[in-house]
């Protein structure tokens, strides 16, 4: 086996019927892992994606804006007779206003998905690895928002700020217990999530001007940073946050 070599592997990806969720589960089938996809949503295409690179996949419907769905996932995947050893917490939505006009009904919606369900999704992989004694991979997808304020997403930044913090806490009290956890930060990236941002022509051209690369990120542009946080290449790394950014905050 190779550094990179996934062969062997199973890896649950949430959110991944779409965009950056779904070119993580494509990159890493191509690797080698079979893919447990968890959405709200048909996964149909990323089905077709996975099993063209010849590896299999298993479809788990369910709503992660509810923390009991999230514990069940894990136990859904044994019961499909699936070993899962990388987790992909991908899944995630945004809400946009100002700060002064937030609802609280919002905020909740943001942190129960983004960062709540993330974290007792990870505790009850980790607790399956644990049990049954074998290494483990855990990839949260953060943000630049992770590092910055930004503006109109109050509970996003905190959610991805949040999700920062626990990647170091986790790996902290895991990596003696086999599992790596780290995270990836996109930069902008081209999906559903940034439409708004996109269909606003001063917005997005102020952001095209401050990315060094010259360009918004495609959701395939993730997927080398998960391979790599998947795979043994990355055993030592732990509680590591990987920018895939354009170079937007060495700016």
């Amino acid at each position: 086996m190779t550094g990179f070599d996934l062969s062997g592997r199973c890896a649950i990806v949430t959110g991944a019927n779409t965009g950056i969720g779904q070119a993580i589960a494509a990159g890493l089938a191509s690797a080698g892992a079979d893919i447990i996809g968890v959405g709200r949503s048909a996964m149909t295409e990323t089905e077709a994606l996975v099993r063209g690179h010849g590896r299999g996949f298993h479809a788990i419907a369910a709503d992660l804006s509810k923390t009991e769905a999230a514990r069940a996932i894990v136990d859904q995947a044994v019961a499909a007779g699936a070993s899962p050893d990388i987790l992909v917490n991908n899944a995630g939505i945004i809400r946009r206003a100002d700060a002064l006009d937030f609802t609280e009904e919002d905020w909740d919606a943001v942190i129960d998905t983004n960062l709540k369900s993330a974290f007792f999704l990870s505790q009850s992989f980790a607790k399956s690895a644990i049990a049954s004694g074998r290494r483990a991979k855990i990839i949260n997808i953060a943000s630049l928002l992770s590092f910055q304020g930004g503006i109109r997403v109050p509970s996003y930044t905190a959610a991805k700020s949040g999700l920062a913090g626990l990647t170091r806490l986790m790996a902290n009290e895991w990596a003696g217990r086999g599992i790596n956890v780290n995270a990836i930060a996109p930069g902008y990236v081209e999906t559903n999530n940034t439409e708004a941002l996109r269909a606003d022509a001063e917005r997005s051209a102020d952001i095209l001007k401050r990315i060094p690369a010259g360009r918004w990120a495609r959701p395939d542009d993730m997927v080398g940073a998960a391979i790599f946080l998947s795979a043994p290449a990355s055993d030592y790394v732990h509680g590591a946050i990987l920018p895939v950014d354009g170079g937007w905050l060495a700016r």
